[in-house]
Protein backbone atom coordinates (compact mmCIF):
# COMPACT_ATOMS: atom_id res chain seq x y z
CA UNK A 1 0.00 0.00 0.00
CA UNK A 2 1.45 3.29 -0.83
CA UNK A 3 2.50 5.83 2.44
CA UNK A 4 0.80 9.35 2.41
CA UNK A 5 3.92 11.82 2.65
CA UNK A 6 1.99 14.76 2.98
CA UNK A 7 2.04 16.51 6.54
CA UNK A 8 -0.50 18.38 6.37
CA UNK A 9 -4.10 18.85 4.65
CA UNK A 10 -6.71 22.38 4.48
CA UNK A 11 -10.06 22.70 3.82
CA UNK A 12 -12.59 25.75 3.22
CA UNK A 13 -12.39 27.79 6.23
CA UNK A 14 -14.66 29.21 8.92
CA UNK A 15 -14.96 32.43 8.36
CA UNK A 16 -11.89 33.80 9.03
CA UNK A 17 -10.08 30.95 10.29
CA UNK A 18 -8.51 28.42 8.81
CA UNK A 19 -8.99 24.75 8.83
CA UNK A 20 -6.25 22.64 8.63
CA UNK A 21 -5.62 18.52 9.26
CA UNK A 22 -2.33 16.78 10.57
CA UNK A 23 -1.47 13.25 11.38
CA UNK A 24 0.61 14.34 14.36
CA UNK A 25 -1.81 13.07 17.16
CA UNK A 26 -0.83 10.54 19.54
CA UNK A 27 -1.27 7.03 19.06
CA UNK A 28 -5.13 6.44 18.43
CA UNK A 29 -7.16 3.02 17.64
CA UNK A 30 -10.75 3.03 16.87
CA UNK A 31 -10.90 -0.31 18.82
CA UNK A 32 -10.46 0.69 22.28
CA UNK A 33 -12.94 -1.45 23.18
CA UNK A 34 -11.14 -4.29 22.14
CA UNK A 35 -9.69 -4.59 25.79
CA UNK A 36 -12.86 -6.06 27.04
CA UNK A 37 -12.32 -8.58 24.52
CA UNK A 38 -8.55 -9.73 26.10
CA UNK A 39 -10.04 -10.13 29.01
CA UNK A 40 -12.68 -12.92 28.07
CA UNK A 41 -9.96 -14.58 25.97
CA UNK A 42 -7.57 -14.47 29.25
CA UNK A 43 -10.64 -16.67 31.04
CA UNK A 44 -10.81 -18.72 28.35
CA UNK A 45 -7.13 -19.22 27.20
CA UNK A 46 -8.64 -19.44 24.02
CA UNK A 47 -5.78 -18.59 22.29
CA UNK A 48 -2.99 -20.49 23.87
CA UNK A 49 -5.30 -23.49 23.02
CA UNK A 50 -5.50 -22.41 19.27
CA UNK A 51 -1.85 -22.49 19.32
CA UNK A 52 -1.96 -25.68 20.45
CA UNK A 53 -4.23 -27.05 17.45
CA UNK A 54 -1.67 -25.93 15.30
CA UNK A 55 2.18 -27.11 14.16
CA UNK A 56 4.93 -24.69 13.67
CA UNK A 57 7.80 -26.15 11.93
CA UNK A 58 10.07 -22.89 11.35
CA UNK A 59 12.78 -22.44 12.89
CA UNK A 60 12.17 -20.27 16.02
CA UNK A 61 15.88 -18.32 15.87
CA UNK A 62 14.91 -17.29 12.28
CA UNK A 63 11.27 -15.66 12.72
CA UNK A 64 9.71 -12.19 13.87
CA UNK A 65 6.25 -13.32 14.42
CA UNK A 66 4.85 -16.26 16.93
CA UNK A 67 2.31 -17.99 15.62
CA UNK A 68 0.02 -17.39 18.78
CA UNK A 69 0.50 -13.56 17.82
CA UNK A 70 -0.36 -14.57 14.48
CA UNK A 71 -3.82 -16.05 15.40
CA UNK A 72 -4.59 -13.61 18.11
CA UNK A 73 -4.13 -10.86 15.37
CA UNK A 74 -6.35 -12.42 13.10
CA UNK A 75 -9.08 -13.63 15.40
CA UNK A 76 -9.29 -10.06 16.99
CA UNK A 77 -8.94 -8.41 13.60
CA UNK A 78 -12.25 -10.59 12.69
CA UNK A 79 -14.15 -9.97 16.23
CA UNK A 80 -13.44 -6.39 15.22
CA UNK A 81 -14.66 -5.68 11.86
CA UNK A 82 -11.34 -6.38 9.65
CA UNK A 83 -12.09 -9.43 7.09
CA UNK A 84 -9.10 -8.76 4.74
CA UNK A 85 -5.88 -9.20 4.93
CA UNK A 86 -5.08 -6.01 3.24
CA UNK A 87 -6.57 -4.30 6.75
CA UNK A 88 -3.36 -5.28 8.42
CA UNK A 89 -1.16 -3.44 6.55
CA UNK A 90 -2.34 -0.62 8.29
CA UNK A 91 -3.22 -2.56 10.85
CA UNK A 92 -0.10 -4.08 11.97
CA UNK A 93 1.17 -0.40 13.53
CA UNK A 94 -2.02 -0.22 15.79
CA UNK A 95 -0.22 -0.57 19.72
CA UNK A 96 -4.27 -2.07 20.72
CA UNK A 97 -4.27 -4.71 18.23
CA UNK A 98 -0.59 -5.47 19.44
CA UNK A 99 -1.70 -5.64 22.53
CA UNK A 100 -4.64 -8.10 22.03
CA UNK A 101 -2.25 -10.34 20.01
CA UNK A 102 0.01 -10.31 22.66
CA UNK A 103 3.47 -8.47 21.44
CA UNK A 104 5.90 -7.65 23.60
CA UNK A 105 7.25 -4.73 22.41
CA UNK A 106 3.79 -2.53 21.17
CA UNK A 107 6.07 -0.05 19.25
CA UNK A 108 7.21 -3.28 16.94
CA UNK A 109 4.96 -3.89 13.67
CA UNK A 110 2.73 -7.06 13.89
CA UNK A 111 2.73 -9.31 11.21
CA UNK A 112 1.62 -8.38 7.34
CA UNK A 113 -0.36 -9.64 4.87
CA UNK A 114 1.61 -11.56 3.27
CA UNK A 115 2.69 -13.39 6.80
CA UNK A 116 -0.72 -14.29 7.93
CA UNK A 117 -1.46 -14.96 4.15
CA UNK A 118 1.38 -17.82 4.41
CA UNK A 119 0.11 -18.84 7.66
CA UNK A 120 -3.24 -19.34 6.18
CA UNK A 121 -2.47 -21.47 3.04
CA UNK A 122 -1.26 -24.02 5.34
CA UNK A 123 -1.07 -27.71 3.26
CA UNK A 124 -1.61 -31.42 5.04
CA UNK A 125 1.37 -31.57 5.64
CA UNK A 126 4.82 -29.13 5.27
CA UNK A 127 7.52 -31.72 5.27
CA UNK A 128 10.04 -30.63 2.44
CA UNK A 129 7.98 -27.39 1.82
CA UNK A 130 10.28 -24.14 1.82
CA UNK A 131 7.80 -21.59 2.05
CA UNK A 132 4.66 -23.53 4.20
CA UNK A 133 5.90 -24.56 7.70
CA UNK A 134 2.59 -23.88 9.62
CA UNK A 135 0.10 -27.00 9.29
CA UNK A 136 -3.15 -27.26 11.63
CA UNK A 137 -5.12 -30.37 12.68
CA UNK A 138 -9.04 -30.35 12.28
CA UNK A 139 -9.68 -32.43 14.69
CA UNK A 140 -8.25 -31.09 17.55
CA UNK A 141 -10.13 -27.54 16.32
CA UNK A 142 -13.47 -29.15 16.34
CA UNK A 143 -12.81 -30.54 19.75
CA UNK A 144 -12.04 -27.21 21.18
CA UNK A 145 -14.81 -25.70 19.84
CA UNK A 146 -17.02 -28.39 21.96
CA UNK A 147 -14.97 -27.98 25.15
CA UNK A 148 -15.41 -24.43 25.17
CA UNK A 149 -18.89 -25.14 25.00
CA UNK A 150 -18.57 -27.69 28.04
CA UNK A 151 -16.54 -25.55 30.17
CA UNK A 152 -19.29 -22.68 29.79
CA UNK A 153 -21.26 -24.93 32.00
CA UNK A 154 -20.27 -25.71 35.21
CA UNK A 155 -23.23 -27.48 36.38
CA UNK A 156 -24.03 -30.12 33.69
CA UNK A 157 -27.51 -29.53 31.75
CA UNK A 158 -30.44 -32.19 32.39
CA UNK A 159 -30.72 -31.74 28.27
CA UNK A 160 -29.55 -29.92 25.36
CA UNK A 161 -30.90 -29.10 21.91
CA UNK A 162 -28.28 -29.55 18.96
CA UNK A 163 -29.74 -27.78 15.89
CA UNK A 164 -27.84 -28.42 12.26
CA UNK A 165 -28.52 -26.24 9.69
CA UNK A 166 -26.66 -25.25 6.46
CA UNK A 167 -26.05 -22.02 4.58
CA UNK A 168 -24.45 -21.08 1.28
CA UNK A 169 -21.07 -19.48 0.84
CA UNK A 170 -21.48 -17.63 -2.65
CA UNK A 171 -17.81 -18.16 -4.54
CA UNK A 172 -16.76 -15.47 -7.18
CA UNK A 173 -13.38 -17.18 -8.35
CA UNK A 174 -12.01 -20.62 -9.09
CA UNK A 175 -11.73 -22.36 -5.63
CA UNK A 176 -11.00 -25.95 -5.03
CA UNK A 177 -14.52 -27.99 -4.87
CA UNK A 178 -16.24 -24.81 -6.69
CA UNK A 179 -19.99 -26.29 -7.81
CA UNK A 180 -23.21 -24.61 -8.94
CA UNK A 181 -25.96 -25.26 -6.51
CA UNK A 182 -29.55 -25.43 -8.55
CA UNK A 183 -31.14 -23.70 -4.97
CA UNK A 184 -29.08 -21.21 -4.28
CA UNK A 185 -28.47 -20.33 -7.97
CA UNK A 186 -24.76 -19.09 -7.91
CA UNK A 187 -21.21 -21.52 -7.20
CA UNK A 188 -20.90 -22.15 -3.67
CA UNK A 189 -19.70 -24.14 -0.74
CA UNK A 190 -22.25 -25.31 1.71
CA UNK A 191 -21.12 -25.27 4.84
CA UNK A 192 -22.72 -27.41 7.64
CA UNK A 193 -23.02 -25.05 11.81
CA UNK A 194 -23.89 -26.92 14.65
CA UNK A 195 -25.34 -24.98 17.23
CA UNK A 196 -26.46 -25.61 21.14
CA UNK A 197 -28.44 -22.31 21.92
CA UNK A 198 -25.69 -19.69 20.84
CA UNK A 199 -23.10 -21.83 21.32
CA UNK A 200 -21.09 -22.97 17.90
CA UNK A 201 -20.02 -26.76 18.31
CA UNK A 202 -18.75 -27.16 14.68
CA UNK A 203 -18.46 -25.33 11.89
CA UNK A 204 -17.36 -27.66 8.35
CA UNK A 205 -16.74 -25.84 5.37
CA UNK A 206 -18.44 -28.61 2.16
CA UNK A 207 -18.60 -29.02 -1.24
CA UNK A 208 -22.00 -27.81 -2.73
CA UNK A 209 -22.18 -30.81 -5.10
CA UNK A 210 -24.47 -32.88 -2.39
CA UNK A 211 -26.78 -33.26 0.02
CA UNK A 212 -27.53 -31.13 2.83
CA UNK A 213 -27.47 -34.19 5.82
CA UNK A 214 -23.64 -35.15 4.23
CA UNK A 215 -21.39 -36.14 6.35
CA UNK A 216 -23.71 -35.01 9.36
CA UNK A 217 -23.69 -38.10 10.73
CA UNK A 218 -19.86 -38.75 11.70
CA UNK A 219 -19.73 -34.77 12.98
CA UNK A 220 -22.99 -35.45 15.31
CA UNK A 221 -21.44 -39.08 16.16
CA UNK A 222 -18.08 -37.02 17.02
CA UNK A 223 -19.61 -34.43 18.88
CA UNK A 224 -22.28 -36.66 21.15
CA UNK A 225 -19.24 -39.03 22.02
CA UNK A 226 -17.31 -35.95 23.59
CA UNK A 227 -20.64 -34.55 25.10
CA UNK A 228 -21.14 -37.77 26.73
CA UNK A 229 -17.45 -38.24 28.20
CA UNK A 230 -18.07 -35.00 29.85
CA UNK A 231 -21.65 -35.68 30.90
CA UNK A 232 -22.77 -39.15 30.65
CA UNK A 233 -26.40 -38.51 31.69
CA UNK A 234 -27.41 -35.39 29.56
CA UNK A 235 -30.86 -36.12 27.16
CA UNK A 236 -29.56 -34.65 23.70
CA UNK A 237 -31.90 -33.93 21.15
CA UNK A 238 -30.93 -32.88 17.41
CA UNK A 239 -33.43 -30.64 15.87
CA UNK A 240 -33.15 -29.42 12.02
CA UNK A 241 -35.07 -29.36 8.99
CA UNK A 242 -36.36 -31.95 6.44
CA UNK A 243 -32.62 -31.31 4.77
CA UNK A 244 -31.67 -33.66 7.42
CA UNK A 245 -34.64 -36.42 7.99
CA UNK A 246 -32.77 -39.45 6.85
CA UNK A 247 -32.77 -43.02 8.01
CA UNK A 248 -28.81 -42.87 8.64
CA UNK A 249 -29.32 -40.08 10.84
CA UNK A 250 -32.57 -41.46 12.63
CA UNK A 251 -31.61 -44.93 13.13
CA UNK A 252 -28.01 -44.29 14.40
CA UNK A 253 -30.46 -41.54 17.18
CA UNK A 254 -32.69 -44.51 18.27
CA UNK A 255 -29.56 -46.88 18.79
CA UNK A 256 -27.63 -44.55 20.40
CA UNK A 257 -30.29 -42.56 22.82
CA UNK A 258 -30.45 -39.52 21.23
CA UNK A 259 -34.29 -37.85 20.45
CA UNK A 260 -34.94 -35.98 17.12
CA UNK A 261 -37.04 -33.67 15.72
CA UNK A 262 -36.62 -33.21 12.28
CA UNK A 263 -39.19 -31.20 9.28
CA UNK A 264 -40.22 -33.90 6.92
CA UNK A 265 -41.45 -33.11 3.35
CA UNK A 266 -45.33 -33.28 2.43
CA UNK A 267 -46.29 -35.96 -0.07
CA UNK A 268 -49.43 -37.49 -1.02
CA UNK A 269 -49.67 -39.88 1.19
CA UNK A 270 -48.51 -37.44 4.00
CA UNK A 271 -51.52 -35.06 2.94
CA UNK A 272 -54.32 -37.95 2.64
CA UNK A 273 -53.03 -39.05 6.73
CA UNK A 274 -54.23 -34.91 7.43
CA UNK A 275 -57.34 -34.26 5.42
CA UNK A 276 -59.77 -34.16 8.29
CA UNK A 277 -57.79 -32.24 10.02
CA UNK A 278 -56.99 -29.37 7.24
CA UNK A 279 -61.08 -29.48 6.14
CA UNK A 280 -61.78 -28.76 10.02
CA UNK A 281 -58.97 -26.06 9.74
CA UNK A 282 -60.83 -25.03 6.81
CA UNK A 283 -64.06 -24.28 8.32
CA UNK A 284 -62.55 -22.37 11.66
CA UNK A 285 -60.39 -20.10 8.68
CA UNK A 286 -63.80 -20.02 7.10
CA UNK A 287 -65.99 -18.66 10.04
CA UNK A 288 -63.52 -16.49 11.59
CA UNK A 289 -61.71 -14.81 8.70
CA UNK A 290 -58.11 -15.38 10.34
CA UNK A 291 -55.66 -18.28 9.99
CA UNK A 292 -56.51 -21.84 11.61
CA UNK A 293 -54.79 -24.35 13.01
CA UNK A 294 -55.27 -27.87 13.55
CA UNK A 295 -52.40 -30.45 15.03
CA UNK A 296 -52.62 -34.22 14.62
CA UNK A 297 -50.36 -36.75 14.56
CA UNK A 298 -49.88 -40.20 13.23
CA UNK A 299 -47.70 -43.53 12.93
CA UNK A 300 -46.05 -43.23 9.61
CA UNK A 301 -43.39 -45.34 7.49
CA UNK A 302 -42.03 -45.03 4.05
CA UNK A 303 -42.39 -47.41 1.62
CA UNK A 304 -38.65 -48.10 0.90
CA UNK A 305 -36.41 -45.61 2.58
CA UNK A 306 -37.39 -46.42 6.32
CA UNK A 307 -36.31 -49.28 8.13
CA UNK A 308 -39.73 -48.84 10.57
CA UNK A 309 -42.70 -46.39 11.51
CA UNK A 310 -42.20 -43.40 13.07
CA UNK A 311 -44.43 -40.69 15.30
CA UNK A 312 -45.24 -37.72 12.60
CA UNK A 313 -46.80 -35.02 14.07
CA UNK A 314 -48.62 -32.52 11.59
CA UNK A 315 -49.85 -29.18 11.55
CA UNK A 316 -52.99 -28.88 9.44
CA UNK A 317 -53.29 -24.75 8.77
CA UNK A 318 -55.23 -22.81 6.46
CA UNK A 319 -54.25 -19.21 5.79
CA UNK A 320 -56.17 -16.60 3.22
CA UNK A 321 -54.45 -17.94 0.41
CA UNK A 322 -55.23 -21.29 0.91
CA UNK A 323 -53.75 -24.82 2.45
CA UNK A 324 -50.55 -24.73 4.54
CA UNK A 325 -49.71 -28.51 5.74
CA UNK A 326 -46.10 -29.15 7.61
CA UNK A 327 -44.97 -32.24 8.81
CA UNK A 328 -42.77 -33.32 11.82
CA UNK A 329 -40.82 -36.53 12.36
CA UNK A 330 -39.63 -37.73 15.96
CA UNK A 331 -38.56 -39.96 18.36
CA UNK A 332 -39.98 -37.83 21.11
CA UNK A 333 -43.44 -39.40 23.31
CA UNK A 334 -46.40 -38.02 23.27
CA UNK A 335 -46.57 -37.88 27.10
CA UNK A 336 -43.67 -35.53 27.29
CA UNK A 337 -44.73 -33.65 24.02
CA UNK A 338 -47.82 -33.29 22.71
CA UNK A 339 -48.06 -32.75 18.75
CA UNK A 340 -49.30 -28.74 19.31
CA UNK A 341 -46.25 -27.99 21.77
CA UNK A 342 -43.70 -30.20 19.91
CA UNK A 343 -44.39 -28.14 17.20
CA UNK A 344 -44.99 -24.62 18.18
CA UNK A 345 -42.73 -24.68 21.15
CA UNK A 346 -39.73 -27.58 20.19
CA UNK A 347 -39.71 -27.47 16.63
CA UNK A 348 -40.49 -23.57 15.65
CA UNK A 349 -37.40 -22.99 18.32
CA UNK A 350 -34.88 -23.92 15.63
CA UNK A 351 -35.25 -20.53 13.38
CA UNK A 352 -33.43 -19.16 16.58
CA UNK A 353 -30.65 -20.55 14.79
CA UNK A 354 -30.86 -18.21 12.06
CA UNK A 355 -29.86 -15.45 13.68
CA UNK A 356 -26.72 -17.42 14.53
CA UNK A 357 -25.99 -17.61 11.24
CA UNK A 358 -26.63 -14.28 10.54
CA UNK A 359 -23.92 -13.51 13.08
CA UNK A 360 -21.07 -15.74 11.32
CA UNK A 361 -21.93 -13.79 8.31
CA UNK A 362 -20.64 -10.54 10.45
CA UNK A 363 -17.99 -11.87 11.32
CA UNK A 364 -16.60 -13.24 7.65
CA UNK A 365 -17.65 -16.07 7.56
CA UNK A 366 -18.43 -16.06 3.92
CA UNK A 367 -15.02 -14.74 2.66
CA UNK A 368 -13.60 -17.70 1.08
CA UNK A 369 -11.15 -16.49 -1.34
CA UNK A 370 -8.16 -19.05 -0.43
CA UNK A 371 -8.10 -21.41 -4.01
CA UNK A 372 -7.34 -24.66 -1.74
CA UNK A 373 -10.58 -25.96 0.72
CA UNK A 374 -8.31 -27.17 3.28
CA UNK A 375 -7.79 -22.99 3.61
CA UNK A 376 -11.09 -21.88 3.38
CA UNK A 377 -11.82 -24.34 6.09
CA UNK A 378 -9.01 -22.81 8.51
CA UNK A 379 -10.45 -19.16 7.65
CA UNK A 380 -13.54 -20.71 8.78
CA UNK A 381 -12.14 -21.59 11.82
CA UNK A 382 -10.74 -18.32 12.86
CA UNK A 383 -14.41 -16.76 12.12
CA UNK A 384 -15.51 -19.48 14.70
CA UNK A 385 -13.38 -18.69 17.41
CA UNK A 386 -14.13 -14.78 16.51
CA UNK A 387 -17.71 -15.65 17.27
CA UNK A 388 -16.91 -17.82 20.45
CA UNK A 389 -14.83 -14.66 21.87
CA UNK A 390 -18.13 -12.22 20.93
CA UNK A 391 -20.12 -14.93 22.26
CA UNK A 392 -18.29 -15.64 25.83
CA UNK A 393 -18.27 -11.63 26.18
CA UNK A 394 -22.42 -11.46 25.85
CA UNK A 395 -22.35 -13.75 27.73
CA UNK A 396 -19.55 -13.57 31.11
CA UNK A 397 -20.38 -9.42 30.99
CA UNK A 398 -23.26 -8.18 29.60
CA UNK A 399 -25.27 -10.78 31.10
CA UNK A 400 -28.38 -8.83 33.29
CA UNK A 401 -27.45 -5.59 30.90
CA UNK A 402 -29.89 -4.51 27.76
CA UNK A 403 -27.11 -5.85 25.82
CA UNK A 404 -27.43 -9.27 26.74
CA UNK A 405 -28.93 -10.47 23.55
CA UNK A 406 -27.60 -7.86 21.33
CA UNK A 407 -25.84 -9.11 18.03
CA UNK A 408 -22.74 -9.67 17.24
CA UNK A 409 -22.45 -6.86 14.86
CA UNK A 410 -24.68 -4.00 17.79
CA UNK A 411 -21.83 -5.15 20.15
CA UNK A 412 -19.16 -4.49 17.88
CA UNK A 413 -20.25 -1.00 17.14
CA UNK A 414 -21.26 0.36 20.85
CA UNK A 415 -19.21 -1.68 23.03
CA UNK A 416 -15.71 -2.26 20.94
CA UNK A 417 -15.54 0.35 18.17
CA UNK A 418 -14.56 3.00 20.57
CA UNK A 419 -12.00 6.06 19.59
CA UNK A 420 -9.08 5.48 22.01
CA UNK A 421 -5.57 7.50 22.67
CA UNK A 422 -3.11 4.96 23.75
CA UNK A 423 -0.12 6.21 25.47
CA UNK A 424 2.84 3.63 26.22
CA UNK A 425 5.63 4.63 29.52
CA UNK A 426 8.10 2.12 31.47
CA UNK A 427 5.57 1.13 33.37
CA UNK A 428 2.20 1.64 31.98
CA UNK A 429 0.04 1.18 28.80
CA UNK A 430 -2.74 4.04 28.86
CA UNK A 431 -6.14 3.60 26.80
CA UNK A 432 -7.32 7.10 27.19
CA UNK A 433 -11.71 7.08 25.65
CA UNK A 434 -13.75 10.26 24.89
CA UNK A 435 -15.73 11.69 27.36
CA UNK A 436 -18.48 11.99 25.16
CA UNK A 437 -18.52 8.09 24.50
CA UNK A 438 -22.29 7.24 25.32
CA UNK A 439 -22.48 4.24 26.94
CA UNK A 440 -20.16 4.46 30.12
CA UNK A 441 -22.37 3.12 32.63
CA UNK A 442 -22.61 -0.54 30.26
CA UNK A 443 -18.96 -0.49 29.65
CA UNK A 444 -18.16 -0.23 33.48
CA UNK A 445 -20.54 -2.82 33.93
CA UNK A 446 -18.69 -5.28 31.81
CA UNK A 447 -15.89 -4.63 33.13
CA UNK A 448 -17.00 -5.13 36.46
CA UNK A 449 -18.04 -8.50 35.41
CA UNK A 450 -15.66 -9.69 33.76
CA UNK A 451 -12.98 -9.14 36.95
CA UNK A 452 -15.19 -11.34 39.20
Amino acid sequence: MTECSQESFEFTAHFLRRVVAEFEGAWTSSDGGGVLLRQVERKLRLLPRVEACFCDQRDPERIEHGLQEMLGQRIYGLALGYEDLNDHEQLRHDPLLALLAGKRELEVPLAGKSTLNRMELTPASSRGDRYHKITYSGEALDRLLVDVFLEAHPQPPAQIVLDLDVTDTPLHGEQEARFFHGYYGHYCYLPLYIFCGEHLLCARQRASNQDASAGVLEEVERMVGQIRQSWPAVQITLRADSGFCREELMAWCEAQQVDYVFGLARNERLQAEIAAAMASAKDEHQRTQRAARVFTEFSYQTRHSWSQARRVVAKAEYLEKGENPRFVVTSLPTEAWPARQLYEQLYCARGEMENRIKEQLSLFADRMSAESLRANQLRLYLSSFAYVLLCALRRLALAGTEWARAQVSTIRLRLLKIAAEVRLSARRIWIRYPRAYPWKALFAAACSALRC
